[in-house]
């Protein structure tokens, strides 16, 4: 059979293209009673994926939330937080935004500006201020503040001095002790496994003008956190005039405990519909 014409070939994929999304916008947005919901944007952190959202986004699916974790590059706190942005300014509706970890750094500039964002909620999470990298707001207390960076990360490539491009990997025993404390070893050992590095520049990036002067925030602090101290998360959480609570969980309790997570977004989303 003869091929087809490269422009035949081209428009007929945009005709494919343009059938779906006219099919599949009504669908995403407005069926199943959504009208009345927000969409949550779910924003994973550092050494982690969006699957670590999966018992989050089924409890707010059975609650009828339109809900979406969508992949962290891990790459640059401004590139990520416009990849973010981008992401958001697909969606019509009111919005609530979900940051974990590094992730709250990146939602704290995404939605700067978003008129469609109307929540901000942080999960164990960096509220930066204009200025400041998430590296040094762990504080002095937290796991990876440590003399030696190589005796909790593992450098790739491994040449030092390292750049701002270079990956940080958690070292298994940081991870299993600190970053997963509250998970089974052997589930933890899993998820280090899987990891997915964030560079030194990510993490050390200045932060721009934070979204939290203008958008209401909600913040629920892990009591046992040892990779951003509940203090630490404390400090951040007032400085932002963020609504506060806290639950019995380490770093991960999106993960233990997705149940209590869902219930302060819930909160937010209720708050400012």
């Amino acid at each position: 059979m003869k091929p087809s014409h490269p422009l035949v070939a081209g428009a007929t994929v945009a005709a494919v293209l343009t059938g779906v999304a006219v099919a599949w916008a009504p669908a995403t947005f407005a069926s199943g009673g959504h009208e009345s919901k927000p969409t949550v944007v779910l924003v994973h952190g550092a050494w982690a994926d969006a699957s670590g959202w999966s018992g989050v986004v089924k409890r707010l699916q059975d609650d009828g939330y339109p809900v979406a974790a969508i992949p962290n590059q891990l790459r640059s706190l401004s590139g990520d937080a416009a990849n973010v942005r981008a992401y958001l300014d697909t969606i019509p509706g009111p919005i609530v935004l979900v940051g974990h970890s590094y992730g709250g750094a990146v939602i704290t500039n995404a939605a700067t500006g978003a008129a469609n964002v109307r929540a901000l909620v942080y999960i164990d999470a960096f509220a930066p201020d204009q200025g400041e990298a998430v590296t040094p707001l762990a504080g002095p207390d937290s796991a990876l503040a440590v003399a030696d960076p190589t005796t909790v990360f593992t450098l790739v490539p491994p040449t030092l001095p390292p750049t701002p491009a270079t990956d940080l990997y958690l070292k298994e025993s940081t991870f299993v002790t600190a970053f997963a404390n509250g998970i089974s070893a052997h589930d933890a050992r899993v998820l280090a496994a899987t990891q997915r590095p964030a560079t030194i520049g990510a993490l050390n990036e200045p932060s721009g003008v934070p979204a939290w002067r203008t958008i209401p925030s909600w913040y629920l602090i892990g009591s046992e956190d040892r990779i951003i101290p509940p203090t630490a998360e404390k400090a951040m959480a007032e400085r932002a005039g963020s609504t506060i609570s806290s639950f019995h969980a380490g770093h991960l309790g999106l993960i233990s405990d997705p149940a209590s997570v869902t219930r302060v977004i819930e909160r937010a989303a209720k708050a400012t519909a």
